[in-house]
């Protein structure tokens, strides 16, 4: 013992150090974690007594003495004294009151905080990333729906912020479904990655008792353990997965939400959102705020941004067991799945409720000459011009169009006759009727039936191609709950069995 430890007469916990460390993690572990960690004791329990490291009579005991833990001590009511080091050795003391000093410290054999941490923390981590898998699914379905709804609703596509050509209302929308496939793909992956049970590495390198750490992972509703040991304890790649998963979903989102805003100002107005959705001027009569899509904004990135604060919190940490991925950092993560669900319970609100405004979307696109690549394209089939010829010749009909303050199909056509007299030399085969035919926004979106486009049959096709993304996403929701319920429902009935003495 060295000169300043045998010197030493402070005793645990410095006043400071319980009032900003020690009853944080306490209120936390206790508010977050406690039905975790007593499935965990439970389901150590199970285990130690299957594997034959506790007899029958030492199980009986400590399983008694859990259930009474549970029905006797309500978390929520408890305040942290300062008598005891965390949460996990105040129920280590109420074990031991009940089942007695040596049988209630036999249930640690073979475990450690290191691993019951991370399993703990992982429990809880579960249900938030189903909860936000199933917003996004709900949200998912309102843009299916809408989609099918709004499959032949014109609407202008922009550019560098400039109207660029007609396509629809179902089809920008589709282009959203499937980002948003792809951000809950990548969440359910970070799932996977959680899904792995670190119960049984203890503080490190496992035991030398027999374990059976595929026992206790089923039993808490696992898909596996995480094997290699050290891992168990050090890696925190569930942790940074999850939140770049998360802080993508929000990042596209807010892309959308950016267009949403845009499409609803006075100037564009192609977007309609309802009174219900409306907030007014205090000075101003004839102010309509969608203020909504401020909101969804603002949201979107806190989602984005304590999202990567996490991620920046494990950044040149150690790899090791450190509290830096542990309680604290986990308390700070969960104000993203807070925040999270408040966009994407609006977002899917207001994807329902807002309208296109087809008045608005016609004069816009003819006053912007928006169709007019369908004409260039036209010339090359019907006039057997080159591409860049018919641009060119496009490309003076719509500045003579903008030049005047027309609109295309009102004021097209003479310009359109004088641009391919000019760069051709004769006039051209088609007459005032089919030059309408041919720059109207319907024709425009008719012949691009390509995969992918946004004619009526490569946006049916679409469709249901999502719908059958979005069955995977509900039957593997399911099919998650399904096994955790049953692993739950097994692990009561082994404690009482064992309580029981069986």
């Amino acid at each position: 013992m060295g000169i300043l430890q045998a010197n030493d007469h402070t005793r645990f916990p410095d006043p400071v150090y319980r009032a900003t460390v020690l009853k944080p993690l306490f209120d936390g572990a206790r508010l977050h974690h406690a039905g975790a960690l007593r499935a965990i004791d439970r389901a150590h329990l199970v285990m130690l007594v299957e594997t034959g490291i506790l007899d029958a009579a030492q199980g009986a005991a400590i399983a008694n003495a859990l259930l009474a833990m549970a029905r006797e001590i309500d978390p929520a009511a408890l305040a942290y004294g300062g008598d005891v080091e965390d949460y996990f050795f105040y129920m280590e003391r109420e074990l031991k009151a009940r089942a007695g000093t040596d049988i209630g410290g036999r249930l640690h054999t073979a475990r450690s905080r290191n691993d019951i941490d991370h399993t703990f923390l992982k429990l809880g981590f579960k249900p938030r990333i189903d909860g936000m898998l199933a917003a996004c699914r709900e949200l998912l379905t309102a843009l299916i729906e809408v989609a099918r709804r709004d499959r032949d609703v014109l609407i202008v596509a922009y550019t560098h912020g400039q109207p660029a050509q007609p396509t629809t209302h179902g089809h920008y929308l589709a282009a959203i479904i499937e980002v948003l496939i792809r951000d809950m793909e990548r969440l359910e992956a970070a799932r996977e990655i959680v899904d792995l049970c670190p119960m049984g590495a203890a503080a490190i390198t496992t035991s030398g008792f027999p374990i059976d750490r595929h026992r206790v992972a089923g039993l808490l509703g696992f898909s596996a353990p995480l094997q290699n040991s050290y891992s168990c304890i050090a890696a925190t790649d569930y942790l940074t997965s999850v939140y770049s998963a998360i802080a993508l979903i929000f990042l596209h989102l807010g892309r959308t939400v950016q267009d949403f805003q845009f499409w609803s100002s006075f100037e564009v107005g192609q977007l309609y959102l309802p009174n219900a959705f409306v907030q007014i001027s205090s000075i101003m009569p004839q102010k309509r705020n969608p203020v909504p899509f401020e909101h969804l904004r603002h949201l979107s990135s806190q989602a984005v941004g304590r999202s990567r604060a996490v991620i920046d919190v494990m950044h040149n940490t150690p790899f090791t067991d450190m509290t830096d991925s542990e309680a604290d950092t986990h308390e700070m993560g969960y104000q993203v799945f807070d925040v999270g669900h408040r966009v994407l319970d609006l977002l899917t609100a207001t994807i329902r409720a807002g309208r296109i405004d087809p008045e608005r979307v016609a004069v816009n696109l003819s006053r912007s000459c928006a169709t007019i690549t369908e004409l260039a394209d036209w010339l090359v089939r019907s006039e057997g011009l080159s591409f860049r010829l018919g641009h060119e010749i496009a490309a003076d009909v719509a500045r003579g169009v903008v030049a005047m303050a027309g609109d295309l199909p009102g004021d097209g056509y003479p310009v359109f006759l004088k641009a391919f007299e000019h760069h051709v030399g004769r006039k051209p085969a088609a007459d005032v009727a089919e030059f309408a035919k041919m720059i109207s926004p319907e024709h425009f979106v008719a012949v691009r039936d390509r995969f992918g486009g946004p004619a009526p049959s490569a946006m049916d096709a679409a469709l249901t191609s999502y719908e059958a993304v979005f069955e995977g996403f509900e039957a593997r929701a399911t099919a998650f709950s399904r096994h955790e319920a049953e692993a739950a429902a097994e692990l009561d009935q082994r404690v009482l069995d064992i309580a029981r003495g069986g």
